[in-house]
């Protein structure tokens, strides 16, 4: 145990060093490092508590049989703590309840595309040093071990030390890392939740919400289009005046000059699973985020509003849509055009790949290049929603010389004190991500001008949280976002130091229009938030949850205070906190949401059906093909259970492998291998319609993937459809840049073609551009 304490000790030590080199901290040995000291040695007592069984029962069964099972799982321990550590050196957050939020899947892109190889790598050496120190401090110890034995008085002072770390105060900087998750993931577990009021739906409101926004826009007699910009942690601290890491994004910094402008603005979660629910359906979050809610409840979101009342709506990405679940989301809201990584084409460059082969998709200025390539019309005014990536760790931007030159650049001109200056070197790869993005989203705006009824459109800027490799002042910056409203039709600009958050932007825009447009909207709504506060000297008067991970509700602010990890603090003009006098009722106010939040969610009650817009469209299987899946499927591995179906198709057993890609598009909307496989059944059982729609879906959601192609081919050959095949040939060329892989299918529908006596070259453009039509 004293060796296991010692490995404890160099853990530490590590973490502050990185902590210090980073920038985050002023200092390595300080009083936070002594805590630190205090609780690892409160842990190590611990497990030498718990030990004590494993080490007896086994030892009394052989010798050293007990002695080898402890060290090895105080090995696994430490490897755990490591781990734990450098998740927290990066992410300056520890690990906690919300890795139960997480799917496999989405644990390992994230891992992957965060640089997951070279992270790897390094965690290997460095845990293979970590457990030959354990080794080397146990040979050590073992030799003068007999002098500490005879010191009875030795083992009160770590029992003292132990109870010292009972009543000492921790913060997550100093906690251990392996306890802290144990304790974290066994209070959420075990929180209670229970609703007592008799209220069956408490978040039912009048829909009338104050137009505030009304007096500063100068609207057409028709309907504005609305345009969201979603962008990957872009924090309060590097936009706006004032900003703490300034200078780095200049054209978002001259927009809060020309628009409406809240400074002090608030994400209601600190990661990007929240902001879709939040800013577009002003929703309670459910355990673990909306979107991640096994079935969902009915709900209204601007998305059905403003669909319901003719606008054409959109989403795109440049990632892919089925992590966090968005797509099962967007599926929901019967959102009409969906672009995420799969639909991009051939014509588009992905972000540079890792050292492990991995990219998140496209880069902000590709998705924003193929979304303005597609055709809008002049006729149908527009909601679109779009949501960047490239701020996202690993931070590689396209052209990441120039941007890190101009990093440097600012760094010389600029006013930065000794401490941003450091961070921003540690970190230029960052700052010059915050450069490539702020130009990818000025080339939109200029290049978004010649799009129809420009001049009719309100842009919305914010972010989805603060980035988190950065250090944070205090609890409050993870989630202090700026937000920005643009638009040709602004009357006015304005700056709001009031609080407000993404609860408030729905029900806000929302009031707008059906102030001025005959809007078909519900007589009563439940949205979280209300109007936008318009006030421009700071005031925070507004209750507000903010989610900082899955599974973790732990800051509510009431007012001008805000509850923290059982802390209660004041806010100020500048978004700083400190210690406050009274507000005790704040905790009880958070644990009543949380009794709210859980009813309405699980239990479907945050609007009657009388209410909805859109009601969910979920598959239904009967009580016996739910056991049949369950019995073939745990639901852990989508592309496990696409292969279970693809097997039962090979064995002829299509019925059952049609019920199982049911299931599988019913939880994954986008799992395209798995619509493909449908399509193909589809024909086997000669249904030739149902198969071609399916499969022209397919290529319209990926129309850069070749397998979609292929079973379109096949289709086509075995009902003589000659023409279609020809000009399929067309379309692949042009999309897909795998077209070589099935040319013998390119070749037999050319020869199919001129053997049917069809002119190749008379009818291919032609007829290429009937199916491309309807295809999209």
């Amino acid at each position: 145990m004293i060796s296991f304490f010692g490995c404890l000790f160099v853990l530490t030590l590590f973490q502050y060093g990185m902590l210090y080199y980073k920038g985050v901290i002023d200092i390595i040995f300080s009083v936070s490092f002594l805590k630190a000291i205090v609780h690892q040695i409160g842990f190590t007592a611990l497990m030498g508590i718990v030990m004590v069984f494993p080490f007896n029962f086994w030892e009394n069964l052989r010798s050293k049989y007990g002695f080898n099972l402890v060290f090895v799982l105080l090995s696994f321990v430490l490897i755990f703590e490591a781990l734990l550590t450098a998740y927290y050196c990066t992410t300056l957050v520890p690990l906690g309840s919300d890795i139960l939020g997480y799917s496999y899947a989405d644990m390992k892109i994230t891992i992957a595309n965060s640089g997951g190889f070279m992270i790897s790598i390094y965690l290997l050496i460095g845990i293979s040093i970590l457990i030959s120190l354990f080794l080397v401090l146990y040979r050590v110890t073992s030799k003068v071990y007999h002098r500490i034995s005879k010191m009875y008085p030795f083992t009160i002072v770590l029992f003292s030390l132990f109870m010292a770390s009972l009543f000492t105060d921790g913060k997550p900087i100093n906690q251990n890392k392996v306890q802290y998750l144990a304790v974290n993931v066994y209070n959420t577990s075990t929180e209670d939740n229970s609703y007592t009021s008799k209220e069956e739906y408490p978040l039912v409101q009048s829909a009338n919400v104050e137009n505030v926004l009304g007096e500063y826009f100068d609207l057409k007699e028709e309907k504005p289009n609305i345009v969201f910009i979603m962008v990957e942690g872009l924090g309060r601290d590097f936009v706006g005046e004032g900003a703490e890491y300034g200078g780095f994004t200049p054209y978002l910094d001259s927009l809060t000059t020309k628009s409406l402008y809240w400074e002090n603005f608030l994400s209601n979660t600190g990661r990007t699973f929240g902001v879709l629910p939040s800013l577009l359906g002003s929703l309670p979050f459910g355990k673990s985020g909306f979107m991640e809610l096994e079935e969902y409840p009915n709900k209204l979101t601007m998305f059905s509003v403003l669909k319901n009342n003719g606008y054409h709506t959109s989403f795109y990405q440049g990632t892919n849509s089925s992590f966090d679940k968005v797509d099962r989301f967007l599926t929901s809201e019967n959102v009409d055009f969906v672009l995420d990584k799969s639909g991009f084409g051939s014509k588009y460059q992905k972000q540079a790949e890792d050292a492990a082969g991995s990219s998140w998709g496209y880069p902000d200025k590709e998705l924003f290049k193929k979304s303005l390539s597609l055709e809008r019309s002049e006729d149908q005014p527009r909601l679109e929603v779009y949501m960047t990536i490239s701020t996202h760790e690993p931070f590689i931007p396209p052209n990441q010389d120039f941007f890190e030159k101009q990093v440097k650049d600012i760094l010389t001109i600029g006013d930065f004190d000794s401490r941003v200056e450091k961070i921003v070197k540690k970190n230029d790869n960052v700052f010059a991500t915050l450069l490539y993005t702020d130009d990818a989203i000025k080339w939109f705006m200029e290049s978004y001008k010649s799009k129809p009824n420009y001049e009719n459109t309100i842009f919305i800027f914010t972010g989805d949280h603060r980035l988190i490799p950065i250090p944070q002042r205090n609890n409050i910056s993870r989630f202090h976002v700026p937000m920005i409203m643009y638009s040709p039709l602004l009357k006015t600009t304005r700056k709001m130091s009031s609080v407000s958050s993404h609860f408030d932007i729905t029900p806000s825009i929302l009031a707008l229009l059906s102030n001025s447009y005959e809007l078909k909207m519900p007589k009563k709504v439940a949205w979280m938030g209300g109007a936008l506060d318009m006030e421009t000297a700071f005031r925070s008067t507004k209750n507000i949850p903010l989610m900082r991970n899955k599974n973790e509700l732990k800051e509510y602010i009431s007012g001008e205070k805000l509850y923290t990890d059982g802390d209660i603090m004041e806010l100020d003009e500048n978004m700083d906190i400190s210690s406050a006098f009274g507000g005790g009722s704040i905790e009880s106010t958070l644990e009543r949401f949380k009794s709210v939040n859980h009813y309405v969610t699980t239990e479907n009650k945050i609007i009657p059906d009388s209410l909805t817009i859109f009601s969910i469209q979920k598959e239904k299987f009967t009580p016996a093909e739910i056991t049949w899946i369950n019995s073939i499927y745990d639901g852990s591995n989508f592309d496990r259970s696409f292969f279970k179906a693809r097997d039962l198709a090979f064995d002829k057993k299509w019925d059952d492998a049609l019920l199982l890609c049911r299931y599988i598009l019913s939880e994954s909307p986008s799992h395209i291998d798995t619509k493909i496989l449908t399509g193909r059944l589809h024909i086997w059982k000669g249904n030739y319609e149902e198969s071609v729609k399916i499969l022209k879906e397919c290529i319209a959601m990926n129309p850069n993937y070749i397998d979609s192609y292929a079973a379109l081919f096949d289709v086509y050959f075995w009902y003589d459809k000659h023409t279609e095949g020809l000009a399929l040939v067309n379309l692949v060329q042009e999309n897909s840049a795998s077209a070589n892989e099935i040319s013998s299918k390119i070749s037999r529908a050319k020869n199919s073609a001129r053997k049917a006596g069809i002119d190749i070259h008379k009818n291919t453009n032609k007829e290429a551009k009937n199916t491309l039509a309807s295809i999209e």
